[in-house]
């Protein structure tokens, strides 16, 4: 059901005699939103707002000014400025905290009802409950996530479907790992002001952080876990030293010991990769290792070097395997980092899902997945993603296989890791190329995305692959390169804005038949993503703008 209001909810609380800012809901008030956004909360929320928001603001735009550089020739490195932290042995994270010391496997989904039951029942070690790339940020999506994530920590949720099947937790449930939205996103339901009067849009990841924080953290104590993040989108160690100062605040407010929350820090950008190390010391005393975001690191590469030439352009998709050099390089840095720190290693998500009525497809799925957590667990990860509970059993096989009963292998050093800039920006795909069926599936699978994102389902079954906001993300960056950069596909057919917009029309007429359709709406989104001059640095900021908040 849902409560109508004629006003909006505002916290004014004030602490000691220093004016402090106010969150000002401005969404409906669906049921039992009242439970989430009470007025303790709020004021927790705009606390963490008046701390935090501007330093949010300026490191956004040193994220602008690099890539800006990065277009007119600069290159990466490491950074000359923090080698003494590198070249430090000393230090060491703090680790795995309760319930979080063995993640071979770790299963990843939104937070809707159904779903979240479906992750808890799993079988996994850890559920990443994600309310970033996997979620439609819908207002409905974003607080009624908060309210399951309530549930389930307490063991009160429950779900029955439309056609009466029900849905219940069974004895034994993983560790939740709440991922938040990026500091790049803003959450347009609820309106900041700060102490001298200035107003916008909350800051997401304060809101999705603060809330699950004010809400859970004690409970997770109680009950042997603990309040753990995983940290999407970084790009800096400096990024990553704003959410220890996050962390140590919400302690400090919520009286909870220093380092009782942990996070896992995704490296998915190109520029994290080269401060996988600082990014460990800044989040020292609340870090419990690294995860390779093997999309959203695509995405990234192919944004950080779209104004660099075609010898920066990859090919099809499918071609940019695990093995490729850039991308071996980026995962053996990130064992190595890890394992020198006392960090765990966490694999990334192989797009491959099974299919319970075809059992052909089923059948390579698996083979597609075991064979690649094969290769994380041999290279020296301590634990992977999957996307779907059929799929639980296949990778920890492997896992098991090499790690038996040690919960991790952060004993392997692997000092035979020795990856230099050079590896990391070693974009060469040999014997690989841009194709017109490359072109057709990246069309179709942003137009698709596009489509179920609007409808509010951000993880969404394309082809037999997950498809998230990251995969989308690919699809759309690459039209737009091989696009301005004049590239050929292997058979001789010029990549051009007429030819793409073609396609986008051609199959945003043929999903348009569909009920419940929103092609039309996608193919707006995706037209203005693609065929465009300027390359809008996230697909989904626009469509949220325009049609979620």
């Amino acid at each position: 059901m849902t409560i109508t209001q004629d006003r909006t909810t505002t916290t004014t609380t004030e602490r000691g005699d220093e004016p402090r800012g106010t969150l000002t809901v401005l969404g409906p008030m669906h049921d039992r939103f009242d439970e989430i956004l009470t007025p303790e909360a709020l004021d927790f929320v705009a606390h963490l707002h008046d701390l935090y928001e501007n330093r949010r603001y300026q490191l956004l735009r040193t994220r602008e000014l690099r890539r800006d550089a990065i277009g007119a020739g600069s290159m990466f490195d490491f950074l000359p400025e923090t080698a003494a932290i590198r070249e430090d042995p000393g230090w060491r994270v703090a680790g795995p905290g309760p319930g979080l010391e063995d993640r071979r496997v770790e299963i990843t989904g939104p937070t809707d009802r159904k779903m979240a039951i479906n992750a808890m029942n799993s079988g996994a070690r850890v559920w990443l409950a994600d309310h970033e790339d996997a979620l439609s940020p819908t207002w409905e999506n974003i607080v009624g996530g908060q309210v399951n994530l309530f549930d389930a920590i307490r063991r009160q949720i429950d779900f029955t479907s439309p056609q009466g099947k029900e849905y219940r937790l069974g004895e034994e449930t993983p560790t939740i790992v709440l991922r938040p939205r990026g500091w790049h996103l803003s959450e347009a339901h609820l309106r900041y002001t700060c102490p001298r009067g200035r107003t916008g849009r909350a800051v997401a990841g304060l809101v999705d952080f603060g809330l699950y924080a004010f809400h859970n953290a004690r409970e997770l104590i109680e009950r042997g876990r603990g309040p753990y993040f995983y940290l999407p989108k970084l790009e800096s160690h400096q990024e990553a030293r704003l959410w220890d100062e996050v962390f140590t605040e919400t302690e400090r407010e919520l009286g909870l010991e220093h380092g009782t929350i942990r996070a896992t820090v995704l490296i998915e950008t190109l520029p994290a990769a080269f401060e996988m190390e600082e990014i460990l010391y800044e989040l020292r005393d609340h870090c419990a290792g690294l995860n390779a975001g093997r999309w959203d690191y695509l995405f990234s590469v192919i944004k950080m070097f779209r104004d660099r030439g075609r010898r920066r352009v990859l090919p099809d998709r499918g071609e940019l395997t695990m093995s490729v050099p850039f991308m071996r390089a980026y995962t053996e840095l990130l064992v190595s980092t890890c394992h020198q720190r006392g960090a765990h290693a966490i694999g990334g998500m192989s797009a491959f899902i099974p299919d319970r009525r075809d059992p052909e497809v089923t059948r390579q799925a698996l083979e597609m997945v075991s064979e690649d957590k094969r290769r994380e667990a041999t290279d020296g990860f301590d634990g992977t993603w999957v996307a779907h509970p059929d799929l639980v059993p296949a990778a920890q096989a492997e896992f098991d296989a090499v790690l038996g009963t040690d919960p991790d292998q952060r004993h392997r050093l692997r000092e035979d890791v020795h990856v230099t800039a050079e590896d990391l920006l070693d974009m060469s795909v040999e014997g690989a190329a841009i194709t017109e069926t490359g072109v057709r599936q990246n069309v179709r699978v942003a137009l698709r995305y596009l489509d179920s994102w609007l409808r509010g389902q951000g993880a969404a079954a394309i082809d037999h692959l997950m498809e998230d906001a990251a995969t989308a993300e690919i699809s759309r960056s690459q039209l737009w390169l091989w696009i301005n950069q004049g590239m050929t596909t292997a058979d001789g057919m010029p990549v051009v804005r007429e030819k793409v917009e073609f396609l986008i029309e051609r199959y945003a007429e043929e999903m348009g038949r569909e009920e419940g359709s929103r092609a039309a709406d996608a193919a707006e989104l995706l037209r203005d993503a693609v065929l465009g001059e300027d390359f809008p640095a996230f697909l989904t900021n626009a469509a949220y703008d325009r049609f979620l908040s």
